[in-house]
């Protein structure tokens, strides 16, 4: 009986090929960000979510348009703002009076990749529209599920310089996102080549122009995602992962340690990045690579800590520093 075309050596091969390309494509537009480039790529991976963090103006925006452009993925924004309802993301029923009856409007949630701007700038009630989608990937309104396409992942950006007018996303809804991504500002070398294409007519409104083109299909995604569900997991390296979580948990500096939840996404965001570097199984540096943007979120400063200076970053590096790397 013959491997099912997803399974095939040939096309894992050609779709790790494709997601390689990505990085080059996006570049056309966004200069500077491989690693939240390739944690978008993780992401859609292991079917996660992805939060983007940094100061306005460093392209978190025009990241997530130029990966869809890349991937071939259908893509809406949403500007979340204080005044949006949960039926302007989920989709409402809305009557006709020509057939007296209800029928149902999606909202923009219904597509493949959907950018939530500002996901702090929203009441709780709204931010909450979200859960279920992000969970069960599917939008019950009036009673009734609906699901969402496939693959679907929600690209959610905030600010994290601005207070006044912001909602922080609760615990519940932070651990649904697979992985934090820290947007930082880019270096001098990096910002003089952002202003160089700026002034040869680079427009971030129109990526056509920028010679974006599709470099992978959601066939390609296919194919990976089942390579990187064969990707091998030695007991020590689930052991290693296991007493990563557990540290976090007797911390004296966190309130809130990972849960069994951010252990699993940690398990299978290293199972991602080892085959996306070309290995078929895992090893500690692959945990050690993608600690930080998988639990950074996960975790609960104590008040005084934060006194101190001291960061989830710093603590959970501090962690990986002292629990014994398998061999």
């Amino acid at each position: 009986m013959s491997a099912p075309i997803s399974d095939t050596p040939g096309n894992a091969d050609r779709a790790r090929a494709s997601l390689e390309a990505l990085r080059a494509e996006i570049a056309k537009a966004v200069v500077g960000q491989d690693p939240a480039v390739t944690g978008l790529v993780v992401a859609l991976l292991c079917r996660g979510h992805v939060l983007l963090e940094g100061v306005p103006g460093v392209a978190k925006t025009l990241l997530v348009r130029a990966l869809a452009a890349s991937l071939e993925l259908d893509t809406k924004r949403v500007q979340f703002t204080p005044d949006l309802m949960p039926s302007d993301v989920t989709g409402s029923l809305v009557y006709d009076a020509r057939t007296a009856e209800f029928s149902f409007q999606p909202g923009p949630v219904f597509t493949n990749l959907l950018l939530a701007d500002e996901i702090n700038r929203t009441p709780p009630k709204t931010q909450s529209s979200l859960l279920e989608a992000m969970e069960e990937r599917q939008v019950t309104v009036d009673g009734t599920p609906r699901a969402l396409p496939e693959p679907f992942l929600v690209a959610a950006t905030q600010n994290p310089v601005e207070y006044e007018g912001t909602y922080p996303l609760p615990e519940a809804q932070l651990d649904r996102f697979l992985l934090k991504l820290n947007v930082p500002l880019p270096s001098r070398q990096d910002e003089i080549a952002v202003l160089t294409r700026h002034a040869e007519g680079f427009n971030p409104r129109d990526l056509n122009s920028a010679g974006l083109r599709p470099v992978a299909t959601p066939a390609d995604l296919e194919a990976a995602r089942a390579a990187v569900a064969k990707t091998a997991v030695s007991p020590e390296i689930t052991g290693y992962v296991v007493d990563i979580c557990r540290a976090t948990r007797e911390s004296p500096s966190l309130t809130l340690g990972v849960s069994p939840r951010g252990a699993t996404a940690l398990l299978s965001t290293a199972r991602a990045w080892a085959w996306l570097t070309g290995r078929d199984y895992v090893t500690p540096d692959d945990v050690k690579a993608l600690a930080l943007p998988t639990l950074r979120h996960r975790v609960q400063l104590r008040p005084e800590a934060e006194m101190e200076g001291i960061t989830a970053d710093s603590v959970i590096t501090a962690i990986l520093a002292n629990v014994p790397v398998p061999r």
